[in-house]
């Protein structure tokens, strides 16, 4: 997305892709920056570490001393290689610290082109998510970027997404929503669509505990892998709409005071009237259409939630998995996501409300203090 084509809008009913949220502005994202081989996300991808692993695992293949035997990289998952890491078998650690290494070089020099953009200018934090992170391999390589970006001189923190990837969507979904809601009610929907699968999910705003809504949690959610099912685009929404009713459903006989409200994390560069300019190619059907809308889609199948009118906002996916970490940036001005999956999620927010910053980045280290401790009890 190009850096000032960003429309500047304030969040509400009908309003999608708001530059201007409760909590902070959205300074860019989904930015495609590229170089001589093409798109910069796809050197620090979940793709791009897969073949870095396989570039390692080449000369010892001929040699019959591959420690992954005849197993295909793609099939080896992030547990395995964690196990990897933490094993007796010197030489397997060093090839996947060997391809982390590598991976980790990669990483640090997207970062620093996001760092050269006129809209990421003065990032003090970025956050990393995407299914990569969730694993100590990913943690390593966090941490290898860091290093690598401080030691050119870079003041910038890179720290995990603390919420799990699979649950950080639908919870920054909650930062989508009008302050007002949180007062009436203790929950809302949220769904987070992805290229294979779409999950949905009651998330409890816990508001009470925590009015900067740190203690949010997601009570239960639903899975569709529709890549499995290959349905038509009518066919998404309506199966989207029935998991929404079960939820709805479930949430009332629980007693949740569940908010008329539905975020949505999607895919894509999202128009301010809802429709998706690009982005959108791996969904079931032509989700970029001028015809179609899918929050209007929805308002159809749930046009109420309780005795009010439904109110809907949709985002972008990476926009909406960095929401998730805004109680957490208070001590920072400027501050990024870049998700790792199949692609190079990204986005930039500045907050927009002061808070004690001295006190948020006390309360930052002990945290990064207690980590290190059940680090090290685990050890």
């Amino acid at each position: 997305m190009a850096e000032d084509t960003l429309t500047t809008t304030t969040a509400g009913i009908a309003v999608h892709g708001a530059a201007r949220l409760p909590s902070v502005d959205i300074d860019t994202y989904n930015i495609e920056l590229k170089d001589e081989d093409g798109f910069l996300g796809d050197r620090a991808s979940k793709g791009a570490f897969q073949r870095i692993l396989d570039s390692w695992r080449k000369p010892l293949r001929k040699n019959g001393e591959d420690p992954f035997g005849k197993t295909a990289t793609e099939d080896i998952s992030k547990s395995m290689l964690d196990a990897v890491l933490t094993g007796d078998d010197a030489n397997a650690a060093a090839l996947v610290h060997g391809a982390i290494e590598d991976f980790a070089q990669e990483l640090a020099y997207v970062t620093k082109r996001f760092l050269k953009t006129k809209a990421w200018t003065d990032t003090e934090c970025i956050v990393v998510g995407g299914g990569f992170r969730q694993s100590r391999l990913g943690e390593i390589a966090i941490a290898r970027t860091e290093i690598l970006l401080r030691s050119e001189g870079h003041k910038v923190d890179l720290v995990p997404i603390r919420f799990h990837p699979d649950e950080a969507g639908l919870i920054g979904c909650l930062h989508l929503a009008p302050s007002w809601i949180f007062e009436a009610h203790d929950s809302i929907l949220a769904v987070d669509i992805g290229g294979s699968n779409i999950r949905c999910g009651v998330v409890e705003t816990c508001w009470k505990k925590a009015p900067d809504l740190s203690k949010a949690s997601v009570w239960k959610s639903d899975l569709w892998r529709h890549a499995e099912d290959e349905p038509t685009r009518e066919g998404a929404v309506k199966r989207l709409t029935r998991m929404l009713k079960d939820l709805i459903s479930e949430a009332e006989d629980e007693g949740f005071k569940l908010a008329p409200f539905i975020g949505i994390s999607c895919p894509g560069v999202i128009n301010a009237d809802g429709s998706i300019e690009k982005g959108a190619q791996n969904l079931p059907g032509n989700w970029e259409s001028s015809k179609f809308h899918l929050p209007r889609s929805l308002l159809e199948g749930i046009p109420t939630i309780g005795r009010h009118d439904t109110a809907i906002l949709m985002h972008n996916d990476g926009v909406a998995q960095g929401l998730s970490e805004v109680p957490f940036m208070q001590e920072f001005e400027r501050w990024g996501v870049l998700t790792i999956g199949t692609g190079l999620g990204n986005a930039r927010f500045t907050n927009r409300k002061s808070k004690d910053k001295d006190k948020a980045k006390k309360e930052r280290e002990k945290e990064k203090d207690k980590d290190k401790k059940e680090r090290k009890e685990k050890a």
